[in-house]
């Protein structure tokens, strides 16, 4: 394990060209990102600097339910059979994504288990703790190819509430773009992904051809109207599930409703902010059919990686339990849901079977 997880800056460099030399260079590379603004600009960043350095690539992002070690994502990456694979912002999890195949793992999550033979690029546990897009973007200086991707290591930052890290990156990536249009771009990007349909694909598109947030801003791209009306529709159902009360039963707060947008995480970190004091629980059973979604958040310092973990009902996978230690969630079956949420003390949410 040590010797496959890179956890130093000096050692960025040389291990991602190290890595990239054992990918097949007859076949083209795959970027397989998250959906998230943090996800989609560390994807851009890698694919364009990859693509300038004369390396053919091809991007995939996930969408609702997706990881990259889930067995039907894995048959479909089994079927493009890529030179190499390059999955970034999406978790560092037990066993390869797609075994046999060279594998680099760019990500700043709480690692939940030993990734193989792949080549981990990790920022959890730093301080500050750089996100996947600013990992990305020291990689891809490695390859002498990314000046004109600094903004999008700013997104990354940005859309993780890391720009007040003070990392010498962002400050150069304000001065230059401007904070106010980092900021709009990123609330945009992070639009799609949260819709009914969680498709970001014109965001993707959007920070694959354009060269700075305010070009994105601007209007001259089509993909623009796109990210307004998922940003509409994510607004009109965050408006109807804000309104919610929570319930309080000991340390934890819960807010259950049911929508297709993923809103969760917003209503857990408006929340928060209300209930100091408090695990915040934000459940929507309507994201996704046969499932129930949840987000966490607190401001006591409570590691909720570990809370998750003392209560992990049986049947729980990989969807559960994963991301920061003060910002996490999961996904559940209902048998699983009404174990877990009985046992903190609210069995009157369970959900039927």
């Amino acid at each position: 394990m040590l010797d496959t997880f890179i956890q130093t800056r000096s050692d960025i460099a040389p291990a991602f060209l190290a890595a990239l030399a054992r990918f097949d260079p007859d076949r083209p590379i795959l970027v397989l990102g998250h959906f998230d603004a943090d996800g989609l600009s560390a994807a851009a960043i890698l694919a364009r600097s990859l693509e300038q350095a004369g390396k053919p690539v091809e991007v995939r992002i996930t969408g609702k339910g997706e990881n990259p070690w889930s067995p039907a994502l894995r048959s479909e990456l089994e079927k493009r059979q890529p030179g190499g694979l390059i999955v970034t912002d999406l978790g560092v999890r037990d066993g390869d994504p797609l075994p046999g195949t060279p594998t680099i793992l760019i990500d700043h999550h709480v690692p939940t288990g030993v990734p193989g033979q792949a080549i981990v690029i990790s920022g959890n546990a730093w301080n500050p703790e750089p996100t996947s897009a600013l990992l990305a973007y020291w990689c891809a200086q490695a390859l002498g190819t990314a000046q004109d991707l600094l903004w999008l290591a700013a997104m990354g930052l940005v859309g993780d509430m890391a720009e007040e890290a003070g990392f010498a990156e962002m400050t150069e990536a304000q001065g230059r773009y401007g904070k106010t249009a980092l900021r709009k771009a990123v609330s945009l990007v992070n639009a799609p992904r949260r819709t009914a349909s969680a498709d970001a694909s014109a965001a993707l598109a959007l920070l694959l051809k354009c060269d700075s947030p305010k070009e994105l801003l601007s209007g001259d791209h089509p993909e623009l109207d796109q990210l307004l009306a998922a940003k509409s529709e994510v607004a009109a159902a965050l408006d109807g599930a804000k309104r919610i009360a929570p319930k309080i039963r000991g340390d934890v707060a819960l807010i259950r409703f049911s929508s297709p947008c993923q809103i969760h995480p917003l209503i857990a970190q408006q929340w928060r902010g209300r209930l100091k004091d408090k695990i915040v629980i934000a459940a929507n059973t309507g994201y996704r059919d046969g499932w129930v979604h949840f987000a966490a958040r607190t401001t006591t310092g409570t590691d909720l990686i570990r809370f998750l973990a003392t209560q992990k009902p049986p049947g729980a996978g990989e969807e559960y339990g994963s991301g920061h230690s003060q910002a996490t969630g999961g996904a559940l079956r209902p048998a699983d849901w009404n174990h877990f949420i009985a046992g903190i003390g609210f069995p009157d949410e369970q959900v039927p079977e």
